[in-house]
């Protein structure tokens, strides 16, 4: 009896639907007849291909078969086929679908834009009314967009943390009075160039500073007049060395040079000269003449079989105490191994 029931119950009839219901339903579907005639297609698609003025005309007039370099000479159009399509006016624009054949006439076709659809959002300004309203495309894309969005946040702080953290290493380097390096950057700049020696870098040298005098202007004139000077002689010795040496303030008014590939004993003492004799110019503050001079102690690498930062160190500081004994304002090289200095 049930077998008989279901032989004899009439077959449902194909649901029917305008143009603009399909329309709603499918913005992007494309009807064709056999022969590749345009018969309909949804609001969006009109959009990429100019508008209703397609409509009537053969599919080849606004599209080509394939995609990027893949275009086929031939428009196949065949039932259940899975197809890529590309707007002739917008060839970096792929569309894709499958042509389904239907009962009335012809075949349909439901694009999407695939892997494009950011481009053709821009390209036809697309907005979430262009899109069924049970179609994700315009969540995925918000999703996207809003992945980007924090990926490039997260981007921007991460070049912002870096930024902070270098400028948080240059301050821990740097001596806030005067902008030169400080005892730390010293150490590490020579520590590096001991090692290149190791490795058989260029030699360099090694010059210790004191300033004289400099005691008398913090005690007549004040500590803004101290530091006054502290910024001069920073000044001086920038410009009496090259960017590629080292200078810095390791304590009050004492600094110290790592003077690379200067290997020349007298060119160091000429160097040593000219810096002697700038800082013996008075340097004016508010009205008064601070007066200072300079005693310098200079170790050189190449005097040494393995040289060690230490041993240097105290070399030049010797010699810098045999300046300040032999009468202060003069350059004296460290001879190791001697027990004097030149």
């Amino acid at each position: 009896m049930l077998i008989s029931q279901m032989e004899t119950a009439p077959v449902p009839r194909a649901p029917t639907l305008s143009v603009e219901a399909l329309g709603q339903l499918m913005p992007m579907f494309l009807w064709l007849d056999g022969d590749g005639t345009i018969l309909g297609m949804g609001p969006t698609l009109m959009k990429v291909v100019g508008g209703a003025s397609a409509l009537g005309h053969s599919v080849t007039d606004c599209f080509q078969m394939g995609r990027g370099r893949t275009r086929q000479a031939t428009f196949d159009i065949s039932p259940s086929r899975r197809i890529h399509l590309t707007p002739r006016s917008w060839p970096d624009v792929s569309l894709r679908g499958v042509v389904v054949p239907i009962v009335q006439r012809g075949v349909m076709l439901n694009l999407t834009f695939g892997v494009h659809l950011n481009k053709a959002i821009r390209a036809f300004r697309l907005t979430e009314a262009d899109f069924s309203t049970s179609d994700l495309t315009m969540e995925l894309l918000y999703l996207q967009e809003a992945k980007t969005a924090v990926l490039g946040e997260l981007r921007a702080l991460n070049h912002r943390l870096e930024r902070a953290r270098r400028s948080a290493e240059d301050a821990a380097r740097t001596d806030p009075l005067t902008g030169l390096s400080n005892r730390r950057a010293f150490d590490i700049a020579l520590e590096a160039s001991l090692e290149a020696g190791r490795r058989g870098g260029a030699p360099f040298a090694l010059a210790q500073l004191d300033l004289d005098h400099f005691k008398a202007v913090n005690d007549t004139l004040g500590h803004a007049a101290g530091d006054h000077v502290l910024a001069v002689v920073a000044k001086i010795l920038r410009e009496e060395t090259r960017e590629m040496d080292v200078v810095s303030r390791v304590g009050g008014d004492e600094f110290v040079m790592l003077l690379r590939d200067s290997v020349d004993p007298e060119r160091l003492r000429m160097m040593g000269a000219r810096i002697i004799a700038r800082l013996e110019e008075p340097i004016p503050f508010e009205g008064h003449e601070c007066r200072i001079s300079g005693s310098i102690g200079v170790a050189m690498s190449q005097d040494y079989d393995d040289p060690v930062a230490e041993e240097m160190m105290a070399d030049a500081d010797a010699a810098l105490y045999t300046s300040k004994r032999e009468g202060r304002a003069r350059c004296t090289l460290s001879v190791p191994g001697s027990g004097g200095a030149s």
